[in-house]
């Protein structure tokens, strides 16, 4: 999961003519519902990726949301609430704190990371954890949005997660066709890869996937 912070802003902010005072200050606020989507496959389940942020070009809040459900239950959820501040034109530091949530069990982690738009458009995360029971972990992200036709895109994207102690445990890497109605809505369907390692039992699922991305 991979928002954009306050590079396209500062971007805007520095196109202007040279001599005109700029506003930073002005608070923004913005939501982004990347996938919302029924995976189908050997074992069904519904899948969110939503974010929403508030503040200045130079000060936000984030709000990052992303699980599944199955048969009713929570299988696997992430929260995370983070300040985000810009170290270049392109790129944000991240930093605060995590909570892992699923039907059964809970834990909390402090996160450090850095996100933004890497050469030729590609969108990139990383960020390390440490929870509160002692353990380490880190997250990685790469996406990519191509451009097929004005409405029709085709985006890849590869997310990567490890552990102390346990190396990889989750890969997982997608391709989505979308078409936006406006460019604020677009259903889109696709296929999603996943290999995950618990406890020593790796499970592999390959699945189609239909849904729909928005953002306002």
């Amino acid at each position: 999961m991979l928002g954009l912070t306050a590079s396209g802003a500062a971007c805007a902010q520095s196109a202007a003519p040279f001599g005109m005072p700029m506003d930073d200050s002005r608070v923004f606020a913005h939501l982004l519902m990347d996938q919302f989507e029924a995976r189908l496959g050997s074992s069904n389940a519904f899948w969110w990726d939503a974010q929403a942020w508030v503040g200045s070009d130079e000060n936000r809040v984030y709000l990052l949301t992303e699980g599944e459900t199955a048969n009713g239950a929570v299988t696997d959820a992430q929260h995370e609430l983070l300040y985000v501040h810009p170290v270049s034109a392109f790129f944000d530091v991240r930093a605060g704190i995590r909570t892992d949530t699923d039907s059964t069990q809970h834990r909390s982690w402090a996160a450090l990371g850095i996100a933004g738009l890497a050469p030729y458009f590609v969108q990139l995360s990383g960020t390390v954890y440490a929870s509160d029971s002692g353990h380490y972990a880190a997250k990685g992200t790469a996406s990519y949005d191509l451009l097929l036709t004005q409405r029709l895109i085709l985006t890849p994207a590869v997310e990567l997660n490890v552990q102390s102690g346990g190396g990889l445990t989750g890969l997982e890497a997608g391709l989505r066709l979308r078409y936006e109605i406006t460019r604020k809505i677009g259903p889109y369907l696709g296929v999603n890869y996943e290999r995950n390692v618990a406890a020593g039992i790796e499970a592999n699922a390959t699945r189609v996937v239909l849904g729909l991305h928005a953002w306002l």
